[in-house]
């Protein structure tokens, strides 16, 4: 089970946010790492998991920093809570060496048949302690920050809810929903493509708000 909150912010506020949770001495920064990540749906449309009544993502992430590199098969599911801006998740993963990273990608591909949905790319400065994993996403259109539950024997609401308190944030401002939701609202919201291959080099909407605290 996965708890977390997400909030969205505009490129040009990364600094100030990685300056921000810095100032922070109970939280310990693990680095900055590139990712990719290609999302696959079953060939059976009887098991879409993109289907309301399924609603979750199978996925493949590479992740590449100055000292590791990592691949991780994920399975990330939103249970019935979509109203509320604290969202709990089921969540499997599987990590396996990132050299087979292209022959997984064949297996899927060419022996499975999955379906590649959609891809993208983005940085990852990540933030942590014992009770607490704060992630900033920079997305090719906009930044997300990420407040996730780690605590083994806290409540993992109130994790989240002392961190939000802790960083000053409004939790009204919250966004409920997943990356390639908020990505698609931008488009429409901006009368651009919806693109299934979302990299930073393409013509991408923005998020206009910016962090301020």
């Amino acid at each position: 089970m996965e708890t977390e909150i997400r909030f969205y912010y505009s490129i040009d506020s990364k600094e100030s946010i990685i300056k921000y949770l810095k100032s922070f001495k109970e939280l310990k920064y693990n680095g900055r790492f590139y990712e990719i990540t290609d999302q696959y749906n079953h060939p059976m449309k009887e098991f879409n998991f993109y289907d309301k009544k399924i609603d979750g993502r199978f996925r493949v992430r590479k992740t590449v920093g100055d000292d590791i590199s990592k691949c991780m098969i994920t399975w990330k599911r939103r249970l019935n809570n979509k109203k509320e801006l604290i969202h709990n998740e089921e969540e499997i993963e599987v990590n396996i060496k990132a050299e087979e990273y292209d022959n997984l990608c064949l297996l899927l591909n060419n022996v499975l048949h999955l379906e590649k949905i959609e891809s993208y790319e983005r940085y990852r400065s990540v933030f942590s302690n014992e009770d607490v994993e704060i992630v900033v996403d920079e997305y090719p259109f906009g930044v997300c920050i990420e407040i996730e539950n780690k605590s083994k024997s806290k409540n993992a609401e109130d994790v989240i809810n002392e961190w939000i308190n802790i960083l000053k944030f409004d939790i009204n401002k919250a966004y409920k929903l997943s990356w390639d939701d908020k990505y698609a609202e931008l488009c429409k919201l901006q009368n651009k493509k919806i693109e299934s291959i979302v990299r930073f080099d393409k013509d991408m909407p923005q998020v206009k708000e910016t962090f301020n605290i």
